[in-house]
């Protein structure tokens, strides 16, 4: 357990390389770094370094103390710093009394009735995505990571701006992409030229945001200067004012806020969609109870929100996916004075990492925990367990603010494709993780989509 109790001594730390530490073995191979050590020690150890001060930690009565018990001592760790040259101080990199106000205004675009009222057009970008591999059955590999990214920028695009979205839906894609691989490089390689510099690669970064600026801003703009009512993500976050001050977002924070749903919004959801494709492949007999759910409740029919409590097995499909294989396989803080936890020194200045890859597969927390088996989430299941055994989506105040989004967007998507896909992965193919900001297929997610019927 968590304790106050003072004490000089920090945790203990595994192999160490001669000059870089622990910290070596632990950047050349994140997950096999920590599937070899977390069974070692007692749900925390330090990744000796010297760069970066890292404490490992991953009983779940340790991150429920970090991410909700004292909280108000960890703020976002380095990760989060590289992305806000991205997103600005958007809700995902925002801190404190900022980070508050950011949140109540937002929250209430996520409430179950604005949930319902996008729930057709989420069907619709499911429709299209339907569409697009029909062209692509039966003729040679699909990237199936490439399409879902696609698919989930979609949705977030549509729901964002309730307008056709499709004249600049590409260039956000790429420019997006850019922005994103350059922060995973900066958070990877401490030995990259400062984003000041003009070198090549920030060039390349800096073009690629201030393209994504202005179309994010020329929409605002447009939106200021239009008399009609948008019944969408940015239109509420336009209308919305503080309850205390009575104030509205900024254009600067709207931008920011835009920019974050953009980037959160569209590549976790997109990654548990691939990773849930290759499980289906690996375990038929769940594939066929899903179908068997999805063709008995729907038949064919374009699913509702009121169908949603009824594909309890889809979102049992989902959350096993994200146990396995979950996008936010790292949740990041930093301590902001000195803490203990477990008996040890947590000094000021720590970054603190929780792992949810290993977290998830812990077999002191789960049975047959490399095993594919929903049940697992049924509900009197999930009531068993430890909150913080299973957190793809974070935990605490922090939880992040769309999981209801990415719940709704994934179980209508997958009850769809099911009844016209099965997916099979390309002989000789095995997708290696790739631990990123988000964890990857390395070289994508190659499937033939084989067309049912």
């Amino acid at each position: 357990m968590p304790t106050a109790t003072a004490t000089k001594h920090l945790p203990p730390s595994p192999k160490e390389h001669w000059l870089l530490g622990s910290a070596f073995y632990f950047v050349k191979d994140s997950i096999g770094f920590l599937m070899e050590n977390c069974p070692k020690y007692d749900g925390i150890f330090r990744v000796s370094s010297p760069f970066e001060k890292i404490v490992i930690v991953y009983h779940p009565e340790y991150i429920k103390y970090v991410l909700q018990d004292n909280n108000r001592n960890y703020v976002k760790s380095f990760g989060y710093e590289v992305l806000k040259m991205l997103l600005g101080n958007g809700l995902l990199t925002s801190e404190g009394d900022f980070w508050m106000q950011q949140r109540r205004l937002i929250q209430p675009a996520f409430h179950r009735e604005k949930l319902m009222s996008l729930t057709k057009r989420m069907t619709d970008c499911v429709d299209d995505l339907i569409a697009e591999l029909d062209k692509k059955s039966g003729k040679g590999p699909v990237n199936m990571q490439k399409e879902m990214m696609a698919f989930a920028l979609d949705i977030v695009a549509r729901s964002l701006f309730s307008s056709d979205v499709k004249s600049f839906i590409d260039e956000v894609g790429e420019n997006m992409d850019i922005a994103n691989e350059s922060a995973i490089d900066r958070i990877r390689n401490p030995f990259r030229p400062p984003q000041w510099m003009p070198v090549p690669s920030n060039i390349r970064e800096k073009r690629a945001i201030a393209k994504l600026d202005a179309i994010v801003l020329r929409i605002i703009e447009q939106r200021r200067q239009s008399t009609e009512s948008h019944a969408d993500l940015l239109g509420m976050m336009m209308a919305a004012q503080d309850e205390q001050t009575g104030e509205r977002m900024s254009d600067r924070q709207l931008r920011d806020e835009v920019m974050t749903l953009f980037l959160a919004g569209h590549e976790t959801t997109a990654l548990a969609l691939t990773w849930l494709c290759y499980c289906l492949y690996n375990n038929p007999a769940v594939e066929e109870k899903l179908l068997s759910e999805a063709t008995q409740i729907l038949n064919g029919r374009t699913p509702e929100f009121s169908d949603m409590p009824r594909l309890d097995y889809t979102r049992q499909v989902i959350e096993e996916t994200m146990r396995l294989y979950p996008p936010a396989w790292m949740v990041g803080r930093k301590a902001l004075a000195d803490d203990s936890i477990g008996g040890f020194l947590i000094p000021k200045g720590y970054s603190i990492l929780m792992p949810a890859f290993y977290v998830h597969r812990d077999p002191q927390l789960w049975n047959a925990p490399e095993q594919f088996l929903p049940e697992r989430f049924e509900k009197e299941q999930v009531k068993k367990r430890d909150r913080f055994a299973y957190f793809p989506f974070g935990g605490g105040q922090r939880l992040c603010v769309g999981n209801s989004f990415a719940m709704l967007e994934m179980q209508l998507a997958v009850s769809m494709l099911i009844q016209k896909f099965h997916f099979r992965l390309v002989d000789g193919f095995t997708p290696a993780l790739d631990p990123l900001i988000t964890l990857r297929p390395k070289g994508g997610m190659m499937m033939q989509v084989e067309r049912r019927g």
